[in-house]
């Protein structure tokens, strides 16, 4: 269960916007809603998903030309694709998701029914999540996924804990608040979606203001469940989203955003009037929010490159790989990899440092989009004079010796296009564990992890290797691919390492996505080829893993990637296999 404010005097209530009159029938309606959910079958549940999965499609081009639109992109930009990928892709996989485990579970079985489960480390549960079948396989071939469920609980009881709410439809999780996201426009419409499957709860979506032209194409692609009193899709700026928070019609908050926010929230201002009563409440350990509250709140993630010997060409994708999980959406991603983890002791490391460099420059230019961001990178030119700037000033790299002061590349999310390099000590095994000790202790948050590892290195640390995973304290681990992976897998989990309380929320509570309906959730894990096609071939009858796949469409030097994020969601909408032929054509030029 979410935390719960513990009962304390009342605050005072958030002055009524200007919209209020709209506030009330939405939340008049939900009530209504909910009354209306707890009556729908699960064979029901899983048709209307159908009419939903139809609505997003016929507005699929639309969103994802919106979402370009409102980013600064031109129609042709090279990496458009983002916004298919972020949106509509995400968006379909996720309702194709839940639907088959209600069907699974209106026939009296469970969304774990044929999945392959086995240990991991520390006595823990593995859900093979990712791929479930072979066209997955096949579009994404060589990634693999996993889900680790808290030590101590068995497959039985993950099996029959499987479905969270959809174990009991008529139990009704009454009226939630969903603030949505300002970043990726697939995120408001999934949290919305998450919190009627898991917890049976109708929402009313508060949309972040840089996604109000989405408005539009949110109401047309969730129209059935609109029409039915299930989501109400509401805008306004931060007056809205006090009132809907304090309103006694709300009984549970997620957001997705800032901790600042969160704090503000949950404990009120740290700034202005108000802000000693905060501090005091905060003392006291009496939090303003008097209800239960999830979050997915971001972080600072790491990309640790683990020492070994890697070719030219291993050397170029992996810093284009880096660059990617730095660059896409302009920096503007909770997941995006901000802090490189290398060896002082690799005899590489300085050619490495080179083609990132050359990578990070050599990356389409884009506009630097999201609010505030001006801010953000003149924060980082103050914190490091030294810093390396790239395309007219919009991008930093923050190269630092062993004995740099890296506290504000470790503790701030820059939100931006900002990209630092640290050092750990030694090789092998040593430098693993000390890059894992590193992360876990010196970096804000828990959102993500990722790390990169050659097949020979990966195998002659063995055991040991898997051991530094487990160690990894972060909700989402991606080895030789990057934590996006698992955002865009809706069979997969998102959301913080479990530990966080409201005081110390980290990078938030709960989790999101987990289309297997999974309880007691601790991590995801996905992993991915460390070469592309052809070069990929290296690992038949050798360490690694073979893929099909070329460079990827999502990183930010694929000459086709526009094409063949769109193709990739075209096949979702339509199942044609004809156009997904030309697609993987397409990605072969990639």
């Amino acid at each position: 269960m979410p935390p719960t404010a513990k009962t304390s005097a009342p605050a005072r209530p958030a002055a009524a916007p200007e919209s209020a009159p709209v506030l009330e029938a939405a939340i008049s309606d939900l009530k209504a809603g909910a009354t209306t959910w707890s009556h729908v079958t699960l064979g029901q549940r899983a048709r209307l998903l159908e009419r939903v999965r139809a609505t997003v499609v016929a507005v699929a081009e639309e969103w994802a030309e919106t979402a370009v639109a409102s980013k600064g992109l031109t129609p042709d930009h090279p990496l458009r694709g983002e916004e298919w990928l972020g949106g509509p892709y995400a968006m379909l996989t996720a309702l194709d998701a839940y639907r088959r485990a209600l069907l699974k579970l209106e026939k009296g079985g469970s969304p774990l029914d044929g999945v392959k489960t086995d240990a991991a480390p520390g006595g823990r549960v593995r859900v093979h999540a990712f791929p479930l079948d072979a066209m997955d396989g096949l579009l994404l071939s060589g990634h693999t996924g996993e889900v680790w469920l808290e030590p101590g609980v068995t497959e039985a009881e993950a099996t029959r804990a499987a479905g969270l709410a959809q174990l009991s439809p008529g139990a009704s999780g009454g009226v939630g608040l969903v603030l949505g996201a300002g970043n990726v426009t697939s995120i408001p419409v999934l949290d919305v979606l998450y919190e009627l499957i898991a917890h049976n709860r109708v929402s009313i979506l508060k949309v972040n203001p840089t996604q109000d032209p989405l408005v539009p194409v949110f109401e047309r692609a969730l129209a059935p469940l609109l029409e039915l009193g299930f989501v109400r899709i509401v805008t306004g700026g931060g007056d809205v989203g006090a009132y809907l928070t304090e309103h006694p019609g709300i009984d549970n908050v997620h957001i997705t955003g800032a901790a600042a926010t969160f704090d503000t929230i949950v404990w009120g201002p740290s700034r202005g009037a108000g802000a000693a009563q905060t501090e005091r409440r905060r003392r006291e350990d009496r939090p303003r929010l008097k209800k239960p509250i999830t979050a997915e709140l971001g972080g600072v993630s790491p990309i640790i490159v683990v020492p070994g010997r890697w070719t030219d060409a291993d050397i170029a994708y992996h810093a284009e790989h880096i660059a990617t999980m730095r660059l896409q959406n302009s920096g503007s991603n909770c997941i995006a990899g901000q802090v490189v983890v290398l060896s002082s002791d690799w005899p590489q490391r300085e050619q490495f440092t080179a083609a990132l460099e050359a990578a990070y420059s050599a990356a389409p230019a884009r506009p630097v989009w999201y609010p505030r961001s001006d801010e953000k990178l003149a924060a980082a030119a103050s914190d490091y004079p030294s810093a390396l700037w790239f395309a007219d000033g919009t991008r930093a790299l923050v190269e630092l010796g062993a004995d740099a002061d890296a506290t504000a590349l470790e503790r701030t999310e820059y939100f931006s296009p900002v990209l630092g390099v640290v050092e750990v000590p030694g090789l092998g095994q040593e430098f693993l564990d000390g890059a894992v000790a590193h992360a876990n202790d010196r970096l804000t948050g828990t959102l993500g992890a990722n790390v990169l590892i050659d097949p020979v290195t990966q195998e002659a640390l063995g055991d040991g290797f898997e051991r530094a995973i487990a160690d990894l304290r972060y909700g989402a681990v991606a080895i030789n691919t990057w934590t996006a992976f698992v955002y865009m897998q809706p069979t997969l989990t998102w959301g913080g390492f479990p530990g966080a309380t409201l005081a110390e929320v980290g990078s938030g509570l709960g989790v999101v996505h987990n289309a297997l309906l999974l309880d007691r959730v601790e991590r995801s894990v996905a992993r991915g080829p460390f070469r592309p096609f052809p070069r990929s071939a290296s690992a038949i009858g050798r360490p690694g893993i073979f893929s099909v796949l070329p460079k990827p469409p999502w990183f930010v030097g694929a000459r086709t990637g526009a094409a063949v994020c769109e193709g990739f969601t075209r096949f979702q909408m339509h199942h044609d296999y004809a156009g997904l032929g030309k697609t993987l054509l397409q990605a072969l030029r990639a």
